[in-house]
């Protein structure tokens, strides 16, 4: 990470050599650049807030739907009084750089802002560049991507319960790669537990439900809803649930159990239920 701060922050400062280095001295109070890129010289940060888990959706010009979920950084970044006046392309195209610099991937933008995306050892960190006002202002979203903590943990007692009261029971602890299928190494908990309960249950068959939020293409979330349930359809199976027992269906965002208007409805809405049939 200190090597990609400083190649992000070298690129940023030599394209803009010309323009010299003069950070100013009224930043947002408590506020900081991100570790990983800097800002352009003579700016100064304008807006500053850190949510610890939330969702941001970048706009991407000419590509598809992109959501992201995770720790979220917001800048608006200022030019100061006195500093040389750069265009919104300008912004734009040494952001583009920097994270090409370091393997990133621009997933799309214009003239004035661009959605980028890093993958390293696992992990995916979005960020995003806006600019407006003809270059005097631009906005910096930064995702680290990471699974919400789950206050609540699959326990096969409490989902026997739930199945016999209502049929139907919620799945808390299985994390996906984001807008992927693929079930992340921290879900083990949940899939013993599953694992569990139907060990216990042997006459019991359940249907393995995938769910989404409202955020995006409706094809896309029924097939992301769809395939994530297979997977954990697949993985049970693989611990020795025999096949048959097991159905996966996927509903993406039909069944709400929140609000879409919010984040935490929103985590809330991405789920995995265990269904009696």
């Amino acid at each position: 990470m200190k090597r990609i701060a400083y190649i992000l922050s070298s690129i940023l400062a030599l394209s803009f050599l010309t323009l010299g280095v003069s950070f100013a001295q009224s930043d947002v109070k408590g506020s900081k650049d991100h570790p990983l890129i800097t800002r352009m010289p003579d700016y100064f940060i304008s807006k500053y807030e850190v949510s610890e888990f939330a969702g941001f959706d970048p706009t991407v010009i000419g590509g598809k739907d992109v959501h992201w979920e995770g720790k979220v950084y917001s800048y608006g970044y200022s030019r100061k009084d006195g500093g040389r006046p750069i265009t919104e392309l300008q912004i734009v195209r040494n952001y583009e750089a920097a994270i090409k610099q370091v393997g990133g991937k621009i997933l799309g933008g214009d003239e004035r802002r661009v959605a980028t995306e890093i993958r390293k050892d696992g992990a995916l960190t979005g960020v995003y560049v806006e600019v407006f006002n003809v270059g005097r202002d631009y906005s910096l979203t930064i995702v680290e991507s990471q699974a919400m903590r789950q206050e609540v943990v699959a326990d096969a007692s409490v989902m026997r319960n739930d199945l016999a009261d209502t049929g139907r029971t919620i799945i808390h602890g299985i994390y996906f790669d984001t807008a992927s299928a693929t079930i992340k190494p921290e879900s083990e908990r949940a899939l013993a537990e599953m694992v569990k309960l139907l060990n216990g249950s042997t006459a019991l068959k359940v249907y393995v439900v995938g769910h989404t939020d409202s955020v995006g293409n409706l094809d896309s979330n029924l097939k992301l809803s769809s395939d994530r349930a297979a997977s954990v359809v697949k993985a049970i199976a693989a611990r020795g649930i025999a096949a048959p027992r097991l159905k996966s269906a996927g509903v993406g965002p039909y069944a709400p159990v929140a609000s879409n208007d919010t984040d935490a409805g929103k985590a809330k809405n991405r789920r995995v239920e265990l269904v009696k049939h």
